[in-house]
Formats: C-alpha cells, sequence, structure tokens
C-alpha cells in the first residue's frame, strides 16, 4: 500500500535524533569489532543532500520533514506539516547488548507517523544527545529512565508505527541490506500477543529494545516493494 507521507514543523530544542537498526529473527555478528564510539565524524554524513535523499527513501512519498545528523545532535533539514518524521539512524540506536552498537558504517533510513514522531521520536533525539555527549551505555540507560520517570520524555502514543521500505540501508555487518518493512510500537507485551515469531507468521518482534528502559515492544511486518515501488527479494532470514 502506497501511503502519502507528510511534514511536519519541529522547534530547535526538538531537533536532535532517532531509531531502529537491528532486526528480529537475524543472528548477529558476535565478533566484538567495535568495543567503543569512533570519531564523531565516522558517523556523519559529509554531503547534506545526501543524507536528506536517503531519510526520503524510507516512505512512497517525499512530503516529511527530514532531520539529518551534525556534531551536535539531529537538526531539521526539510520541513513538513502533518507529523511524519524521516531520518537516517545511525549504529547506537541498536539493542544495547548488541555489538555492532558502536558500528561507523550503520545508515537505517526511517520515517515515523505523527504519534511515533511525538512519542518514539523523543526518546531517540535523547539516546543521541547522550551519545554525543560521551555517556556510556549505562548511563544512558540510568539517563532515559529517569527521563521517562520524571515524564521529561512522553508516554508511548497508541497508533505509532514507522516505515523502513529505503533500498539503500545498511543495517551492519550482519544484517546489511535488510528487508523493507513496517515497525509498529506497543506497550511492553508477550510476541504471542501478536502472533509475533510463530511459524508462518509474518509478524517479528523487534529486539531494538533489549536492555532497554523504554517500556516499549517493538513488531515488524515485512514489505513487498521498496519504496520505489520495486519488488523486494523475498526474507531469507
Amino acid at each position: 500500500m502506497i501511503v502519502k507521507v507528510g511534514k511536519a514543523v519541529f522547534e530547535t530544542t526538538a531537533v536532535l535524533a532517532v531509531l531502529c537498526v537491528a532486526c528480529a529473527g537475524v543472528a548477529q555478528d558476535r565478533s566484538g569489532s567495535y568495543p567503543g564510539m569512533a570519531s564523531l565524524d565516522k558517523y556523519l554524513m559529509t554531503d547534506r543532500n545526501a543524507e536528506i535523499t536517503l531519510a526520503q527513501s524510507a516512505a512512497p512519498d517525499h512530503n516529511a520533514t527530514v532531520m539529518i545528523l551534525g556534531s551536535d545532535g539531529y537538526e531539521a533539514a526539510v520541513n513538513g506539516s502533518n507529523g511524519f518524521v524521516c531520518e537516517v539512524e545511525r549504529g547506537w540506536m541498536s539493542p544495547f547488548d548488541s555489538p555492532e552498537f558502536w558500528n561507523p558504517k550503520m545508515r537505517g533510513p526511517i520515517c515515523f507517523n505523527p504519534q511515533a514522531a511525538r512519542s518514539i521520536l523523543p526518546i531517540t533525539i535523547e539516546r543521541t544527545k547522550l551519545v554525543l555527549a560521551g555517556r556510556t551505555k549505562d548511563q544512558i540507560m540510568a539517563d532515559i529512565r529517569r527521563d521517562l520517570d520524571s515524564k521529561k520524555l512522553p508516554a508511548l502514543e497508541p497508533g505509532a508505527m514507522s516505515y523502513m521500505l529505503s533500498p539503500k540501508s545498511n543495517l551492519g555487518d550482519a544484517v546489511g541490506h535488510w528487508i523493507p518493512h513496517l515497525m509498529f510500537y506497543v506497550a511492553v507485551s508477550q510476541a504471542n500477543s501478536w502472533g509475533a515469531d510463530l511459524p508462518g507468521s509474518p509478524v517479528m518482534r523487534n529486539p531494538q529494545f533489549n536492555r532497554a528502559p523504554e517500556p516499549i515492544t517493538v513488531f515488524m511486518i515485512p514489505a513487498k516493494t521498496w519504496s520505489d515501488g520495486t519488488p523486494a527479494p523475498p526474507d531469507k532470514n
């Protein structure tokens, strides 16, 4: 199904970053090649327009607010009007226990619907802010728990979902360019509440929030086409 993705305007205090680059059911390389954060320039894209285009490729339509990563966090590059937001996630939006958490090559184009932009985006904005401040994984988790408890970070909104349909993503050494998919964010629950990961079920549970302080479960459903309408290969995982 092709949906029109719209635009949203964000104030300066809310333009810092976002996420989800690990995929459920995919075995990961545990070689530990990325023991710590690389220099910031390794995570940045030098071509501003290239990052905008990559972010826009997450969904079928380009009428979305776009954020790109700068040295101080994510900043608005294209302003919109109806609440959808696209950006390119980096490795630190992987599960905290992923060996590729610090992989500087990861590029995960994602586009959030309005509900996710208001409730998932602030969480990933905060995580990126803490990463760029030099916080450790344990410190990041503690800081986010504190912000959730104090309600500095918003509660999850019903209907929050996102698109990851880019034909140009790189979700890490172990996954690479994975299949196009939609993601749905719900309060913590058992995978079988959606029939996730059962034989023959198209629904998978994303391990993005392993060890994470956010009380969220993420379900993924594969799509048949990329954002440009070309057919995707069948999932072999």
